[in-house]
């Protein structure tokens, strides 16, 4: 049964929705008087058992299918495949960077107990590999520019090392003339 809340109209019929009268939404009418908050009389409903939380009927194995992948409305299930990463990952230019730090460093603090002598060679093999990456792979490695300033540095300072040593040595050829 239902009543119309403004008109207080009841109607039998569960299809009518509205009333014809003022056409308010109608609202159902409940037969038996709603108890009251506080009566003992009812009786206690008891729950169902208590929730088991390592049940003897699991199967013993996972189900062999993986579980169905969501895939958002509109989009077919082929087209839904979505990249680990939210930007294409930049190219890697370590070695050309490593290059370009070592040949500084020997130009630089190379002359200090002839550290040069280890980081200008380690300076052209890091930039030629460098070199030799970004030509196999333009896409995964760039740094050219890098890679070379690398080799030269490391290449100005050999060469003024050796001129330093051929120099050093003529001084003392002729001191020893003398």
């Amino acid at each position: 049964m239902k009543q119309c809340p403004r008109c207080k109209q009841t109607y039998s019929d569960e299809q009518l929705n509205f009333c014809l009268e003022d056409g308010e939404l109608l609202t159902r009418v409940l037969e038996a008087p709603p108890p009251t908050i506080y009566a003992d009389d009812s009786p206690t409903v008891r729950l169902n058992d208590a929730r088991a939380t390592n049940p003897s009927s699991w199967p013993s194995s996972p189900p062999s299918s993986p579980p169905a992948a969501w895939t958002p409305p509109g989009m077919n299930a082929p087209q839904a495949q979505f990249s680990p990463y939210l930007m294409n990952p930049t190219p890697n230019q370590t070695l050309a960077v490593v290059s370009l730090g070592l040949g500084i460093g020997s130009l630089t603090v190379g002359w200090c107990c002839y550290l040069g002598i280890l980081l200008s060679p380690a300076a052209i093999v890091t930039g030629l590999i460098a070199l030799s990456q970004i030509k196999k792979n333009p896409t995964a490695y760039t740094g050219r520019g890098l890679a070379i300033g690398g080799i030269v540095t490391a290449a100005i300072f050999l060469s003024l090392f050796l001129l330093f040593i051929i120099i050093w040595g003529f001084s003392m050829f002729l001191g020893g003339m003398n």
